[in-house]
């Protein structure tokens, strides 16, 4: 689920990186977001293909590039969000895709397909998207929430539970000046930093992992969360309300993809096809329910999950949302702002 900040300079300490050279093994190495892909996912794979599979988790964006500029970890596949795919394409970090190995591509929407930040999806593949909204406990908050300036009013100090990203933080404060989420400059971030500042002391819970965690234990009773933590609060219980933010959304593709170093690209590009199967595709939305952008999966699910607001956010709702892109070092800006904010 899910989208951070870039730091550009992260990205283009791979470019002395080439291509790795070794034999054919069973392995896959996966370098994913965390509750992301279901457990029972990779051993049905495992099972099918004799692959062993190790997966290793990540909260950000950044900390996927972090670890892989500073060497660590031996990946063969890895889930960047949209914008992040554009840093890498742009300094050749990526693989190219053997699409003949990848039959099942058929299967996704074309809306997600030949995205600017990919064309021809020559290096990355869709695995889910989705957006960021508001999700209300309506037995403890009794005003009516709209936007995210009914989030952060006064009254609800210390009940709200937001995403710990940077980025998303300031797109919400963008947003609500009638900014664009790419419009990162001096000038509009000095025009936000006091929203910001008034905000921030009111969150309680900043959690990127599972942001529904707090809302079901109490800890709070309002929050600005992922789209597919949002479907599973209000497939638990009527009490929670999903409300798109009045102000606009961000829309988040993330994509499967292949760091250049990878050894084992034959049991990556397999994983991607299995991954695209509308059957394997479906049990992902049934543990993980973000928007699905493979079609023929969303033919097999019912209709209670095709009509989860959450999950799947109207066509006219879609439309007005808007996609990151990359906004180079205006990254480390973002993550310094809010850092320095939080501690104060």
């Amino acid at each position: 689920m899910k989208t951070k900040k870039l730091v550009l300079s992260t990205v283009t300490a791979f470019a002395f990186l080439g291509f790795a050279s070794a034999a054919p093994t069973k392995n896959l190495n996966i370098y994913c977001w965390s509750e992301y892909i279901p457990q029972n996912i990779i051993d049905q794979f495992s099972k099918e293909t004799g692959v062993k599979v190790s997966v290793e988790n990540y909260a950000s964006n950044e900390e996927m590039l972090s670890k892989l500029a500073a060497g660590g970890g031996d990946y063969d596949l890895i889930q960047p969000s949209e914008y992040v795919i554009e840093a890498l394409v742009k300094d050749k970090f990526l693989h190219p895709l053997d699409h003949a190995k990848l039959s099942n591509l058929k299967n996704i929407a074309p809306q997600f397909l030949n995205m600017p930040f990919d064309p021809d999806n020559k290096f990355s593949i869709p695995y889910m998207a989705g957006t960021v909204g508001i999700v209300v406990n309506t037995d403890l908050v009794k005003d009516e929430v709209r936007s995210f300036a009914d989030v952060f009013k006064p009254e609800n100090k210390g009940k709200i539970v937001v995403l710990d990203d940077a980025r998303e933080i300031v797109t919400w404060a963008l947003l609500s000046q009638g900014l664009g989420i790419n419009q990162v400059t001096d000038k509009n971030l000095k025009q936000i930093k006091p929203i910001l500042q008034q905000w921030i002391p009111l969150i309680k819970v900043y959690d990127s992992d599972s942001p529904k965690t707090a809302l079901l234990n109490g800890d709070a009773s309002i929050g600005v969360v992922w789209g597919g933590e949002g479907a599973i609060l209000l497939n638990k219980n009527k009490k929670f309300r999903w409300v798109m933010p009045s102000e606009g959304a961000h829309l988040f593709i993330d994509s499967l993809a292949i760091p250049k170093t990878a050894k084992n690209v034959d049991n990556a590009e397999a994983f991607m096809n299995f991954i695209l199967r509308p059957e394997i595709s479906k049990q992902i939305s049934e543990e993980f329910p973000y928007l699905n952008p493979n079609l023929a999966a969303r033919k097999l699910m019912t209709q209670k999950q095709l009509d989860n607001a959450a999950s799947f956010p109207s066509d006219d709702e879609i439309k007005k949302m808007q996609i990151f892109k990359d906004i180079g070092t205006k990254g480390s800006d973002i993550e310094e702002l809010i850092t320095t904010l939080k501690a104060q």
